[in-house]
């Protein structure tokens, strides 16, 4: 047997009495994919953080190559082989995609940037996930979120760490790029780099890793080969229950239409789009990364400019419009991109949920912080949020915990219609089955929901409807009974049912 890589052994760590980690152990081997599992809040992003050098633990010993290993920041930690990308891009937005990937680490010649050595090794570390083909000198804020995770990923391979810790790396990728980072992940898997695999789906995790360790409130909970352990077992041991149901359907019915859709057309995307949600219904729009999904939202919501097309709430028709008037007219979004768009991060989670109507907990014009507080915790308590209280800043919450604030917002809202973009993304399996059950029993009440996806699994398991489109425009659009993730895609790629 080879030595570890990468041995942690009881690391713990503390903020202002909150155990974040409690005790956690974990080994990885030379040219390992290992798996590390948990809940958002179980400690896997505290302990990412002390691994990459961003925090340091209270306790505890890590050793890289069977030498003591104790980063003093990022730097120090990338320049002993450890790599991290995070689920939430830290890129330059207004710098290209060749400056961003070589950032810190740029060539140089007599005191200068060598820009052909830079573009070369650039052009190199996109070769490796097959996404040679994206534009070296384009601004990365102008790329999808997609593309700019390749980037990300881009940049940490150009550095040939000794570890790579990923976290929740397609979470926004399209299932054509997710199959060549698993390619790349397998290469250098083969190449002996050891990598740290952070995922909530957990058939990725049985597919890459081989071996696998469960955190569950900031301690290891369990550890052991993939091919032998079933998902059930480790979804056990994630929340320390059985999950009956991945996707629990509440009986609902739909009624008459109150989002009619016609013609929706933007500067770019989407081109033309038609659908109709009646109340009750649950309306899942499917197809690869830059079909139009995302557009079709912000336009319908306000955000980004119409050229074209109508759209009427509750049968009454409307021209133009902006954000405040849809949410006066009962529509709510949820932003794909939660960090910039979605939450306010230096802000309370009581700010956060209540913002956007603080009529409730206000009294002649002043937020009386009291009510605010009281409300918050409701939604807290209904949605599961785990913070120790609604005055916390959301920035030092988990991902999935600042998804369920962000949602909560809309239900304080009391919108009737519900454009949900991507509303799992970075979320454990306990949570989205929470999530799932709160979008069936909002349709329950009567509410439409608009629900853009990637991962079809969950289109199919919880939608009444799906409508798949492609190229600025919804091609189909059927009972969820009459679709199979097979003629789902087909169709996202234009393919037409004769061809299938």
């Amino acid at each position: 047997m080879s030595p570890d890589r990468l041995r942690i052994v009881d690391l713990r760590k503390s903020f202002e009495g909150v155990h974040a980690l409690r005790g956690v152990s974990l080994a990885v081997g030379p040219g390992e994919v290992h798996a590390l599992i948990g809940e958002n809040g179980a400690g896997k992003s505290t302990l990412m953080k002390a691994l990459s050098g961003a925090l340091t633990p209270d306790s505890g010993e890590m050793f890289l190559d069977g030498q003591p290993y104790t980063p003093g920041n990022p730097l120090h930690a990338r320049r002993c082989g450890i790599a991290m990308i995070y689920q939430e891009l830290i890129l330059a937005p207004h710098l290209s995609v060749e400056e961003n990937i070589s950032l810190g680490a740029e060539p140089t010649r007599l005191g200068f940037v060598d820009r052909a050595e830079r573009r070369r090794r650039a052009l190199e570390a996109l070769g490796q996930l097959n996404r040679a083909d994206l534009p070296l000198d384009t601004p990365v804020n102008r790329l999808s979120i997609a593309e700019q995770q390749m980037v990300e990923i881009a940049r940490a391979l150009l550095s040939a760490p000794k570890v790579l810790i990923m976290d929740e790396p397609t979470s926004s990728l399209t299932q054509v790029d997710t199959e060549n980072l698993f390619a790349a992940i397998e290469r250098l898997r083969d190449r002996g780099v050891s990598i740290i695999y952070i995922s909530h789906f957990l058939e990725e995790c049985s597919r890459l890793a081989s071996r696998y360790t469960v955190l569950r409130d900031g301690e290891t909970v369990g550890t052991g080969a993939m091919s032998s352990s079933a998902l059930p077992q480790i979804i056990r041991l994630m929340v320390g229950r059985d999950i009956k149901d991945a996707y629990p359907r509440v009986p609902h019915a739909m009624a008459e239409p109150i989002l009619e859709v016609r013609g929706l057309a933007g500067k770019r995307k989407p081109k033309s789009v038609d659908f109709t949600v009646r109340r009750g219904e649950i309306l899942g729009l499917a197809g690869l990364v830059g079909a139009g999904r995302t557009e079709s939202l912000r336009a319908l919501f306000g955000l980004d400019p119409t050229v074209g097309g109508e759209v009427k709430i509750r049968q009454g028709a409307g021209g133009r419009s902006s954000p405040a008037l849809r949410l006066a007219q009962g529509v709510g979004l949820l932003s794909e991109n939660r960090k910039e768009e979605g939450l306010m991060l230096n802000r309370s989670l009581a700010d956060n949920l209540t913002l956007s109507k603080l009529r409730p907990c206000s009294t002649a014009g002043l937020v009386r912080s009291q009510r605010q507080n009281e409300l918050t915790l409701s939604w807290m308590k209904r949605l599961d949020v785990r913070a120790q209280s609604p005055t916390q800043s959301i920035g030092s919450l988990s991902g999935g915990n600042q998804q369920k604030v962000a949602i909560g917002r809309l239900l304080h809202h009391e919108t009737d219609i519900l454009l949900l973009d991507e509303p799992t993304r970075g979320i454990d399996v306990a949570s989205k089955s929470q999530i799932y059950q709160l979008i069936g029993e909002l349709a329950a009440m009567g509410k439409a929901i608009v629900f853009v996806s990637s991962y079809l699994p969950e289109l199919l398991g919880i939608c009444d409807t799906i409508a798949v489109m492609c190229r600025g425009q919804i091609v189909a659009s059927r009972p969820v009974a009459d679709w199979t993730e097979h003629s789902i895609i087909a169709a996202a790629i234009g393919q037409t049912e004769e061809a299938s």
